[in-house]
């Protein structure tokens, strides 16, 4: 786990054969280096999705991995090198351990998550957020394609034994993630799906973006919180 300076968090998984790195943050200079520093096999990189805090320091690298219907998202990253483009179902084959990407939309059009069944866990990115998600960005993506990525994470959870997910800003919750969080997650999600916003509230922006709403708000559930756009939802 390698966390940075704007909180954000990534990921290396290292096999037999070859080693994985998941995001590549932002504000980390000469990333290439220090991952060398960490495992010296055969790297492949993937990006969870395709915002600048998970996918700033892709220009370290020659190639990346990542949903082509993150291609929507325009974040003028800079990057000379190739995209490789996943699919829901792909593997990435480390040797002796096999990381399963799993299409999650929601966050974005094409969030990933990826998961190591070997020891029972989840890397999410913010799919599923680190304790609240925000689906009022650009691209929108419907409150009812959130709460089906909800329900399909929840199925693979109970018929796949995953018990842990590690989110993409760890550094706010400091422990994975569990199952009683996506039933909370998607339990909220269908709420705002049908129609009931009565608890929203106005959510302020800890910083100023172009991808968000004018007048974004919030919804809670227990764990979950869902930050969207109360006038577009569906």
């Amino acid at each position: 786990m390698i966390e940075t300076a704007d909180m954000t968090t990534m990921y290396i998984i290292e096999g037999a054969k070859r080693s994985l790195l998941i995001d590549t943050g932002t504000k980390c200079e000469a990333l290439d280096e220090i991952v060398g520093k960490i495992t010296d096999k055969p790297l492949d990189v993937v990006i969870t999705h395709n915002h600048i805090d998970h996918a700033g320091n892709i220009r370290y690298f020659d190639e990346v991995y990542m949903h082509p219907q993150d291609s929507l998202v325009r974040m003028g990253i800079p990057f000379s090198g190739k995209y490789k483009w996943l699919k829901d179902g792909d593997v990435f084959d480390l040797g002796d351990r096999q990381i399963e990407v799993v299409l999650m939309p929601g966050h974005t059009p094409g969030s990933i998550v990826l998961l190591d069944k070997s020891i029972n866990a989840c890397y999410s990115g913010d799919a599923f957020g680190s304790g609240q998600v925000w689906l009022q960005l650009i691209p929108h993506i419907s409150m009812k394609t959130y709460y089906e990525s909800c329900a399909r994470m929840e199925k693979i959870m109970n018929e796949q034994n995953i018990t842990k997910i590690y989110c993409g800003h760890y550094p706010y919750l400091k422990r994975a993630l569990d199952l009683n969080y996506i039933i909370d997650m998607k339990n909220l999600a269908q709420k705002i799906s049908n129609g009931d916003t009565t608890d929203a509230k106005p959510y302020y922006m800890p910083f100023k973006t172009d991808i968000s709403c004018d007048k974004p708000v919030s919804s809670t559930n227990k764990q979950a919180m869902i930050v969207y756009d109360s006038e577009n939802i569906n």
